[in-house]
C-alpha cells in the first residue's frame, strides 16, 4: 500500500511541475538576455581597465593576488614604464591571469586595487566546453572592458561606501581648557586639648 501512495505522490509532483512555466534559460542555443535587464550590482565576470591613452592602469602591485581568498589571481610584475597620462614612471603588469573556476565573486580584489584597475562585469563569460575557457588571461580581461557592461562600482566607490571619511584630513583637536586654579583651602586651627583632670580632692 505504501508503494502505491509513494508512486502517486511522485506522479502528482511530476504533473504539477510539468505545467509550471519555464524559468531557466537554454544556453547557448538561446541568445543571452540583454545586459540592461540585469541589476547593476550583479557580479559575473572581470575586466582590466585602461586610461584615456589606451594604456593599462594595472601597476603590478599584487594586492589583488595577495587578498584573494581562493588564490585564483596570478600577477607578474613588469618593469617601470612612463605613464602617458602623468608623464611619470610607474609600475606595470607583465601578465595577469584570473581563473574563474575557483572564484567566489567576493569582489575583494576590486576593493583593494589602488588604481581601480580590476573591475567586475555583470554579464557572464560565454559558455565553453573546456576548463581553459574559464581562465581569463590579460588579453581577455582587457577585452572585457569594452565587451561587457560594468557593475555599479570600482575600488574607490567600494572603499568610500565602507569608510565615507577615508582620505579626508582628520579634524583638528579641540583646544583643551586650562584647568581652573583650585581655591585655597584654609588650614584648620588645631583645637586646644582639654586640661587633664587632677588627682587631688578638695
Amino acid at each position: 500500500m505504501n508503494y502505491i501512495g509513494g508512486s502517486w505522490a511522485a506522479l502528482e509532483a511530476t504533473l504539477r511541475n510539468f505545467l509550471r512555466p519555464v524559468v531557466t534559460e537554454s544556453r547557448p542555443s538561446k541568445p543571452a538576455r540583454p545586459p540592461e535587464s540585469r541589476s547593476e550590482r550583479y557580479r559575473a565576470s572581470f575586466a582590466l581597465t585602461t586610461d584615456e591613452h589606451a594604456q593599462g592602469t594595472c601597476i603590478g602591485c599584487k594586492m589583488c593576488e595577495n587578498i584573494c581568498p581562493s588564490g585564483v589571481i596570478t600577477v607578474t610584475a613588469g618593469p617601470k614604464i612612463e605613464s602617458k597620462a602623468t608623464g611619470k614612471k610607474r609600475g606595470s603588469a607583465a601578465d595577469f591571469v584570473l581563473d574563474l573556476q575557483g572564484c567566489i565573486f567576493c569582489e575583494m580584489c576590486v576593493q583593494v586595487c589602488p588604481e581601480d584597475s580590476i573591475v567586475m562585469r555583470r554579464v557572464q563569460q560565454a559558455p565553453t566546453y573546456s576548463r581553459e575557457g574559464l581562465v581569463l588571461t590579460m588579453e581577455r580581461l582587457y577585452a572585457n572592458e569594452k565587451a561587457l557592461p560594468a557593475t555599479w562600482g570600482n575600488g574607490t566607490v567600494l572603499r568610500e561606501a565602507q569608510e565615507p571619511k577615508r582620505g579626508e584630513a582628520p579634524p583638528a583637536p579641540a583646544a583643551e581648557a586650562a584647568p581652573k586654579a583650585a581655591a585655597p583651602v584654609a588650614e584648620a586651627t588645631p583645637k586646644a586639648a582639654p586640661d587633664a583632670p587632677t588627682g587631688g580632692t578638695t
